[in-house]
């Protein structure tokens, strides 16, 4: 493993809404399961705001119940569903493969930190041909808690032989950058994606494209 002669070694990515924009498949899986079960579907724009904390959370969001039978009927619906619909219309965020061919040149090592099943994750990175990119793929089933808890990118900088300064964590909603601060690594909120923009009010640091944080890793070399 090719470690880079930057500080920075390591960068963990959020996946769905930092490096991939999957809202459309996401929304057309979350109504497909409202539908098979009876239920009306929802806006797009609904479905976005329900996204975040894995597909368990934003089944039950979907379904606003807490039945645990219907939340458990309703996500296997939404995971077969999205397993074999897993990139219909999911694409890379414009820049996203330019970075990771950088952040890769500079032997910077990456991981995946998502709260999507590992499974999912790593189907969609294969079939948008960027798995090789990433040394570690981790998702919301992966560890015993997920992001906001800083458990996932904790076991990760261990497992790296890192230490969290030398670690930058990368996502665009409140979860990334809590977990991120929780694990005291550095973070960085992605404007574009599926959460708000004052869920990145406590991110280091903020950026409007992928380009920028390539820009931001040289800068914080010269820091």
């Amino acid at each position: 493993m090719k470690l880079s002669q930057y500080h920075i070694k390591a960068v963990l990515f959020d996946l769905d809404g930092t490096l991939v924009d999957t809202l459309e498949d996401l929304a057309a899986a979350v109504n497909t399961m409202l539908t098979s079960l009876g239920r009306l579907p929802l806006e797009v724009t609904a479905i976005k705001h329900l996204i975040g904390g894995g597909a368990r959370n934003l089944v039950q969001r979907a379904l606003n119940s807490d039945s645990t039978e219907d939340v458990e009927h309703g996500l296997n619906l939404l995971l077969e569903y999205n397993t074999r619909n897993i990139a219909v219309k999911s694409r890379l965020y414009p820049g996203a493969r330019e970075l990771l061919e950088k952040l890769a040149s500079l032997g910077i090592i990456m991981a995946i930190i998502s709260n999507k099943n590992e499974s999912l994750c790593r189907i969609l990175l294969e079939t948008l041909d960027v798995e090789q990119y990433f040394s570690i793929i981790c998702g919301g089933d992966t560890f015993p808690e997920l992001k906001p808890s800083p458990t996932p990118l904790l076991h990760v900088i261990k497992h790296l032989g890192l230490t969290p300064d030398q670690v930058v964590m990368v996502g665009d909603s409140i979860n990334d950058i809590a977990a991120g601060n929780r694990a005291r690594i550095t973070t960085i909120g992605c404007k574009w994606g599926f959460g708000e923009t004052e869920e990145l009010i406590n991110a280091t640091y903020r950026v409007s494209s992928c380009r920028e944080i390539g820009e931001l890793i040289d800068k914080l070399e010269l820091e």
